[in-house]
């Protein structure tokens, strides 16, 4: 789902905002890396978002992206996205939601699940194993996208 100008400019609000809160430094950087976090809908790692912000950024460091994600992500400012993949995802959607993860393109989808969130009954096994502090799915398949793609390579 794309961003409009308005929903960015006015996330871009609230993050000022919870820096302040926070005592965090509001600097160029920062900014720029939270921007392009909103501005992303493909949930990307650090070194995606170095790439793209390097060009209007040349003195951003990789170390630097890493550092300022895990400070965002300690403030909750951002969250990260468990993957099977060695790199760390993150994004800003920070409202009660799950993801799909394609098998063969690796992109995440958010969805909402809202049955499961309300609380369907857990079972019982998992219960004993200990307390559980949270609830995430994560959905593995073959989004549309690859299935078209499968498909017109078949027919060709």
């Amino acid at each position: 789902m794309t961003r409009s100008k308005k929903q960015i400019e006015a996330r871009l609000a609230d993050f000022e905002q919870a820096c302040r809160d926070a005592g965090l430094k509001l600097t160029h950087q920062r900014l720029e890396i939270y921007r392009e976090l909103i501005r992303s809908t493909d949930h990307p790692s650090a070194e995606t978002l170095y790439r793209r912000l390097q060009r209007q950024m040349p003195t951003l460091s990789l170390d630097t992206v890493y550092r300022t994600l895990a400070t965002f992500e300690e403030r909750e400012l951002i969250a990260r996205v468990e993957t099977v993949e060695s790199q760390a995802r993150f994004e800003v959607q920070l409202e009660r939601h799950h993801h799909f993860i394609c098998d063969r393109c690796h992109s995440i989808i958010d969805f909402v699940w809202e049955t499961f969130d309300k609380g369907c009954a857990r079972p019982s096994s998992l219960e004993r194993l200990g307390r559980i502090s949270s609830r995430n799915v994560i959905v593995r398949g073959v989004c549309n996208s690859c299935l078209a793609r499968e498909k017109v390579a078949a027919e060709a």
